[in-house]
């Protein structure tokens, strides 16, 4: 198996990993997710004051190769607190009124029907995932029915296949943003709407999946990383790909029509965002990231497409 900084990306980073795992801070130092025991992907650990985690014993040097690590990461646009296993970068509101099949995408990448789009490469947030902790869960799977069912049943909408969601410890993700003095901190699941169940997504902890190496190329090509060239970062709707570098993992997310933004919730199209990712669910932002929390205007915002009207006095 290939070590994981294989796919950590920049050299910077690549240095800045093996700087900490020399020093006794490396992968699987940050507290690693995976190992089982844990908690199912629609199950998460109660919630967690991060400035409780108290940091274990370091080797001489530790404290120096985090410096430099977290370094590395804020030159690549990643604001890394490794005690707190918190990660976190800018990201903007893209789609708040259509359908959505990702979470998270790159300019390039499926901006037209994503909820939020950044600039952070698909390399470094997956250095970023790393230096967390993750490991990489397994993908959607689909697995035929064995008997299959008949063509009527079929044409009543059974499916000719059983869905088994993605699997492993995962990361918790959050958005955030400052509004009129007051700082608004949400589970990104509470910002993406389930049609089909008339709530917004069930909150659980999101798959590592790593993307992939795409070698499928003419002959003498250097080979890509997949979020690297789609531009796809983190999937709600499964894909069988496994492209993307984090996935959903309740089983709903089968559907690809399902999901809209939760527009009662969001700013404006366009407005600047901080997300985190944790390797435990948060209360608030730490302590060291909440300043970079970023403020939106206040502007008074149309309600989400097919919202009621709400009734005015005398109604």
């Amino acid at each position: 198996m290939a070590h994981p900084l294989t796919f950590a990306g920049p050299h910077l980073l690549s240095l800045a990993l093996s700087l900490a795992a020399a020093a006794g801070l490396g992968v699987q130092a940050f507290a690693p997710l995976g190992g089982g025991g844990g908690a199912a992907p629609h199950q998460p650990a109660a919630p967690q004051d991060p400035a409780q985690d108290a940091p274990g014993p370091q080797l001489p040097g530790a404290r120096e190769a985090a410096e430099a690590l977290e370094r590395a990461f804020r030159d690549a646009g990643v604001q890394l607190d490794h005690a707190a296993g918190v990660a976190a970068f800018r990201a903007s509101i893209a789609v708040r009124d259509d359908l959505l099949e990702y979470l998270l995408v790159n300019p390039h990448g499926a901006v037209h029907e994503a909820l939020f789009v950044t600039q952070a490469p698909a390399e470094v947030l997956n250095a970023a995932l790393l230096a967390l902790g993750a490991e990489r869960g397994t993908n959607v799977a689909y697995v035929p029915k064995d008997p299959p069912p008949s063509e009527a049943e079929q044409r009543a909408g059974v499916r000719a296949f059983d869905v088994v969601p993605p699997q492993g410890a995962g990361v918790y993700l959050y958005a955030a943003w400052r509004e009129d003095g007051e700082t608004y901190f949400y589970r990104v699941e509470d910002l993406v709407r389930d049609l089909e169940r008339g709530r917004t997504l069930r909150r659980h902890a999101w798959v590592y999946l790593g993307s992939r190496w795409n070698t499928a190329q003419r002959p003498g090509a250097v080979p890509q990383f997949a979020a690297t060239a789609e531009g796809n970062l983190v999937c709600i709707t499964f894909f069988s790909q496994g492209n993307t570098l984090l996935t959903t993992a309740v089983p709903e997310c089968v559907s690809q029509t399902t999901w809209l933004p939760n527009g009662w919730l969001l700013p404006e199209a366009g407005a600047e965002v901080q997300l985190f990712v944790a390797r435990a669910p948060l209360l608030a932002p730490p302590a060291s990231l909440a300043a970079s929390v970023p403020a939106v205007t206040g502007a008074a915002l149309e309600p989400p497409a097919g919202a009621a009207e709400p009734a005015g006095p005398g109604r």
